[in-house]
């Protein structure tokens, strides 16, 4: 049994436990039907129906009612394809969480390398989808930088998923911490946005200084010293996704919001440590608003010399040189982030100062 071959690799790519992501766990989730065996996916969203049912006289017998329209468009996902190579050196260091005096051979500790590897390729991806997956919902669209290598730029795309300007942003009157501020009121008025659309609004996503200057609300304070009206509760806890709390609901004009303050954050190119979500931003959404779509990956696998086209979320590639005996391991993905409906998400730049 060669456990190298492509069907062992991605066997093992599934087995791996992912770290849980805020914006691609609860907004875009995936499932069977986004995984697409074609270079390109579809994505389909239509505007909400609200119109009403006509009286119609018994003797008309009825009136007809149009289809609603939707629109479908075809995106080809970006590609992400993080590699590590092992050679002889990395086989005779002591590894990471490894007895000082191991009785592996070079085969065990090779394969226990290749877990460690995949693993950590797999966080770097998933950072890059959580990424995507919040960009898309700040910009309703999310910009792709290509690479060629690890400091050469590509080509760039831009996938928009809105036509000329995009209904979902909402701007503030005047910040929320200052004396004419209007938490309530905005945000009332961004839920509004989204029924009208017959979308839900469940969720208030704040940046870390726009959920510190919430607590700080006159007004907030005072209605949840109120006993005998019940409008919300806060209590922050932390969540199962890192650098997420939860810190409680609220009611904003007859919408039950849950309020979570955002502030987990990557490192960028440069290595700079940046927040997922503007510190001062909001943004009033519901869980379940986009989908994670992943297209298929075509290559020649190790041992073979056609080409494989295979569907999935993470497709590992081995590559051996025999020649200068080191071994590359490649974790690809097509992944491509999308909403469900139209606009399914209201967002508030600068509310705090």
């Amino acid at each position: 049994m060669d456990l190298f071959t492509i069907f062992y690799l991605i066997a093992l790519a599934e087995e791996i436990v992912p770290n849980p992501s805020f914006f691609k766990d609860r907004y875009f989730p995936t499932t069977d039907e986004d995984i697409f065996a074609a270079d390109e996916v579809l994505t389909e969203y239509r505007k909400g129906d609200r119109k009403m049912a006509a009286f119609v006289a018994e003797r008309a017998g009825d009136i007809p009612v149009d289809r609603r329209g939707y629109e479908i468009r075809k995106y080809q996902p970006a590609y992400i394809a993080p590699s590590r190579m092992l050679t002889l050196d990395d086989l005779k260091k002591r590894g990471f969480g490894e007895a000082l005096h191991a009785n592996n051979s070079a085969a065990e500790r090779a394969a226990r390398i290749l877990l460690q590897d995949m693993t950590d390729l797999d966080n770097r991806i998933l950072r890059r989808e959580e990424w995507m997956c919040a960009q898309t919902m700040l910009n309703n669209a999310c910009e792709i930088q290509e690479y060629i290598d690890a400091e050469t730029v590509g080509n760039s795309r831009n996938i928009l998923f809105y036509d000329g300007t995009s209904e979902h942003v909402y701007t503030v009157g005047a910040t929320w911490n200052a004396n004419n501020g209007d938490f309530f009121g905005d945000v009332t008025a961004m839920c509004r946005m989204l029924s009208k659309r017959g979308l839900m609004a469940a969720d208030l996503i704040l940046g870390s200084q726009a959920a510190d200057a919430v607590l700080n609300i006159d007004k907030v304070q005072k209605l949840l010293d109120n006993n005998r009206i019940h409008i919300g509760n806060i209590a922050p806890e932390l969540t199962a996704y890192p650098g997420v709390a939860f810190m409680g609901t609220l009611n904003f004009g007859g919408f039950n919001l849950n309020l979570f303050n955002v502030n987990h954050s990557y490192v960028n190119d440069s290595g700079v440590d940046t927040p997922y979500f503007p510190t001062d931003g909001a943004m009033v959404t519901a869980p379940d608003c986009g989908r994670l779509m992943y297209g298929q990956i075509s290559q020649i696998d190790h041992g073979n010399t056609e080409y494989s086209t295979h569907t999935g979320i993470r497709i590992p590639k081995l590559v051996i040189d025999q020649d200068k005996d080191t071994r590359k391991l490649r974790l690809g993905t097509r992944p491509l982030a999308a909403p469900k409906n139209y606009c399914p998400y209201i967002y508030a730049a600068s509310v705090v100062t």
